[in-house]
């Protein structure tokens, strides 16, 4: 069986830049269904619509647009998509030395440097800071490359200074260091990104990273903090929301379309995650799929 790992994506700086700025538009962006990386760290502004995030071994669904800050390294999904119903993408990647090995090092970077740092598990905001950043994000494309420089410096201060935020991995979740581990974390999260809409077997996987049972399932909590049964069923029910928000079938039809086998369990599972029933959730998403 042949498991592809992340593509490594080669990022070129914007005309006279020392990093990348690229705004999409609604439908131009097509990477949800592609797992990659890159040594840029990356900020993305979603404005509007619904959709999947896969950042790490985080997975959730966001609406109403989203937010993010991802770290150098840290392999992740793209976020729209033909279904997502944005207005716009826009994405900066920044290098971690783009102004100089010892530019963060000066006291007045200090709050740039510590929401970088912080970024390395991946960062989604919300409420107003969204709203506010988001409109800065996009007044960015007219700017003169310099302005634009201010902008993005003063921008990443505002972030840090931000409550409005969480947190999407474990502390310590990071590719970036660590060869062996990156190489089978990425096999195991491509494995339930191609098959979570059939049985896994957690022997199966054991076995395509070449550990015990019970060693990979100490190793996957341990660098995950969640159980391998956990990230599957969390998977699934972030598709089960993306389904019920973007596509007219019935909820039956949602729980086996997600890899659920048992529509009582579905349910149930539902319920404890969102805290909404499946009917309740589609009910408050209902203007997705109008």
């Amino acid at each position: 069986m042949k498991i592809n790992a992340p593509a490594l994506e080669v990022i070129s700086n914007s005309h006279g830049s020392s990093f990348a700025y690229t705004k999409h538009a609604q439908k131009a962006n097509l990477k949800s269904h592609l797992w990659h990386y890159h040594p840029e760290i990356e900020l993305v502004f979603i404005n509007g619509g619904a959709g999947k995030r896969q950042i790490g071994s985080h997975i959730s669904y966001y609406t109403n647009g989203t937010l993010l800050l991802i770290g150098s390294n840290l392999p992740h999904c793209g976020f729209t998509n033909e279904n997502t119903g944005n207005t716009n993408e826009t994405v900066i990647h920044i290098k971690p030395d783009f102004l100089g090995n010892d530019f963060f090092g000066v006291p007045e970077m200090k709050r740039v440097q510590n929401i970088l740092n912080q970024a390395k598990a991946g960062i989604a905001f919300g409420g107003e800071t969204k709203r506010r950043i988001g409109a800065k994000i996009e007044m960015m494309e007219n700017q003169a490359p310099l302005e634009r420089l201010f902008a993005l410096l003063s921008i990443l201060d505002e972030l840090e200074s931000s409550v409005e935020y969480t947190v999407l991995n474990a502390d310590g979740f990071s590719l970036g260091l660590h060869v062996q581990d990156n190489d089978r974390i990425n096999v195991i999260f491509n494995y339930v990104k191609d098959h979570f809409q059939e049985p896994i077997s957690v022997d199966e996987v054991s076995s395509l990273v070449s550990m015990t049972t019970p060693s990979f399932c100490r190793y996957f909590k341990k660098i995950s903090n969640k159980t391998f049964t956990e990230f599957v069923n969390e998977y699934r029910l972030v598709h089960a929301s993306k389904l019920l928000a973007e596509k007219s079938i019935s909820i039956n039809d949602v729980c086996y379309e997600s890899g659920f086998n048992n529509f009582s369990h579905f349910s149930k599972s539902f319920k404890q995650y969102t805290g909404k029933s499946a009917s309740q959730y589609r009910q408050e998403h209902k203007t997705i799929i109008m």
